[in-house]
């Protein structure tokens, strides 16, 4: 049985390391980063190696393909993509936003898919506020969540229609964080109603996806002392108030905003209801001390791990990817270098 873990590697091939201890620890899945990445031939047969290792030719293989600060694959062997506020500046007119952001993620999901990866860590939920820290900002589709919403979810439905999943980030919200929870732990002091009609409302209004990825934040209006990865309250609120059935992932547990050594960040995120853990750096210690805290995937875990892989359709939404292309960079002329605030690297906020 697998455990309830997802991890990195180091290269761009296994070493005989890292493949032995994925084949005893038996993660149910893998993350790949720019250091993972080089040419097409050597990403798909990186996935079909990891997949052996565990003896799962479907495992989920998860990658950042945002666009702007955080595309993993790039030039020359794939296109530049715009972030996420590049669409509604590229047209006045929402509809047309949407079927931009919608296309770009089917053309991102096509360049996914012939590599092996079938999860993308996108679509970026996050609503900014005046002020708060920058590593969200251009990668956020608006600047109010009801734009964010809709943005989101045409993002969402284009991946899906190419084979690839969708995963929102960053459960219940990091738009209001004043520092980068790569660093420091983020607190946010927001009442819940603020909290409910600005940062909440994309993740609700998106419910129905079938993976989210948590925020390593102290929210006080629901937990005063536990980061949201890590707190029995936030997780039930999650699954509660904001009625997401999905399956819940960490952020990186590598980040600096967890205490703890790695494997009481990793218990402490299985133990506040969190399904699975991620490790995203390929560091061998800290895997094999993620391995040692974490348990096998298991009873409702399993089940919504399950469900989320049966959302990955088998025959793709058909696409002339040539004549996408064109339509697409030519809508979005101008907007592929509009990329602002820190390069957000190895690891997601």
């Amino acid at each position: 049985m697998t455990s309830a873990a997802i991890y990195g590697c180091a290269g761009y091939r296994l070493s005989e390391d890292e493949r032995a201890f994925f084949a005893e620890a038996r993660p149910w899945g893998f993350v790949l980063f720019r250091r993972n990445i080089d040419t097409p031939e050597q990403v798909r047969a990186l996935t079909d190696e990891l997949r052996a290792a565990i003896g799962d030719p479907e495992a989920p293989i998860l990658m950042d393909q945002e666009g702007g600060r955080v595309q993993r694959m790039g030039p020359p062997h794939w296109p530049k993509y715009p972030p996420g506020d590049a669409y509604l500046k590229a047209s006045n007119d929402p509809m047309e936003a949407r079927e931009l952001t919608r296309l770009g993620a089917r053309l991102m999901a096509h360049d996914l898919k012939e590599v092996g990866i079938n999860v993308d860590l996108v679509p970026v939920l996050d609503v900014p506020v005046s002020g708060a820290h920058d590593i969200v900002g251009d990668r956020a589709y608006g600047q109010d969540p009801a734009t964010v919403a809709v943005l989101g979810r045409a993002a969402a439905e284009g991946l899906l229609a190419g084979g690839v999943l969708p995963c929102i980030k960053h459960m219940p919200g990091h738009g209001r964080a004043f520092a980068d929870s790569h660093k420091d732990l983020p607190t946010v002091h927001a009442d819940f109603d603020t909290l409910d009609g600005w940062d909440f409302a994309p993740f609700k209004a998106l419910s129905d996806m079938p993976w989210a990825m948590t925020a390593h934040i102290v929210f006080t209006a629901v937990d005063r002392k536990r980061p949201a990865t890590q707190s029995k309250k936030a997780v039930k609120m999650m699954r509660g108030h904001l009625g997401f059935a999905g399956l819940i992932m960490t952020d990186d547990l590598s980040m600096q905003a967890l205490s703890g050594n790695l494997g009481e960040r990793a218990h402490q995120s299985l133990k506040a209801g969190c399904d699975i853990v991620l490790h995203c750096n390929g560091d061998m210690a800290e895997m094999r001390a993620v391995a040692e805290a974490t348990g096998k995937l298991k009873g409702k875990a399993r089940t919504r791990a399950e469900a989320a892989m049966a959302r990955i359709v088998r025959a793709p939404e058909p696409l002339d990817v040539t004549a996408a292309h064109a339509r697409f960079f030519q809508a979005m002329s101008g907007k592929i270098d509009a990329a602002q605030g820190p390069d957000v690297g190895e690891a997601q906020a």
